[in-house]
């Protein structure tokens, strides 16, 4: 199988995304670290050849096709070497790719808006020199355990997100749900169908890998 190219850093959530993802389908992959403390990521050289909006990570393909985004990365990885995995459905089962998508918006709306900002307060702010706004982690935190109220409506009916299958709509959520875990196990915890989900898809071989790397 192919060798892919990721330009990030194994730090970051979001490459760690896309390592997750390589690891559930078997593809190999290299990282090459961008010195992000050091803002490599807005000189105009990557901001001209590799993402437009100075942020990471940009993948770039053995065919040497770029895609950034880390969400769009592994979509294009799973249809690209692993259409097999069952971590994308087949768009011709049109119920399957629904509720996949419906899914995924889940994530993209309703989980990330607030875990991004609460690891940013709680976790990344001391990397930066700088003190967590108490007031505004704590919003976060209740936004939050009110959005997985909702996620426990779903997943006390289901295995996953999309139905009884993982993925990647369920894997999207590992990068910063780890650290979600971590300020506050209890987040995940109260929620009896939330923490058991979490459990399972924490717990794969290809996220322990991706956590191994850093």
């Amino acid at each position: 199988m192919a060798t892919v190219t990721i330009h990030g850093h194994a730090f970051s959530t979001c490459t760690k995304r896309v390592m997750a993802t390589c690891n559930e389908i078997g593809l190999k992959y290299k990282i090459i670290t961008v010195d992000v403390l050091n803002k490599e990521q807005k000189t105009e050289e990557y901001l001209s050849t590799k993402q437009p909006f100075g942020v990471i990570p940009v993948l770039v393909d053995e065919d040497g096709t770029q895609i950034y985004e880390s969400r769009a990365i592994c979509r294009y990885l799973v249809a690209k070497y692993g259409k097999d995995s069952g971590l994308l459905p087949n768009q011709g089962d049109l119920k399957a790719y629904g509720l996949f998508e419906q899914a995924a918006s889940i994530e993209y709306s309703s989980f990330d808006p607030y875990a991004a900002p609460l690891t940013s307060e709680r976790v990344f702010s001391k990397h930066f020199g700088r003190e967590a706004d108490e007031k505004l982690a704590q919003k976060y935190t209740d936004s939050l355990n009110a959005k997985l109220e909702g996620y426990e409506r779903i997943l006390s009916k289901q295995k996953y997100l999309a139905g009884d299958n993982f993925t990647l709509a369920d894997l999207f959520h590992l990068p910063y749900g780890n650290f979600v875990n971590q300020i506050d196990p209890n987040i995940f915890g109260s929620k009896p169908s939330v923490k058991r989900w979490w459990d399972d898809i924490s717990s794969r071989a290809s996220w322990a890998a991706a956590l191994a790397e850093n």
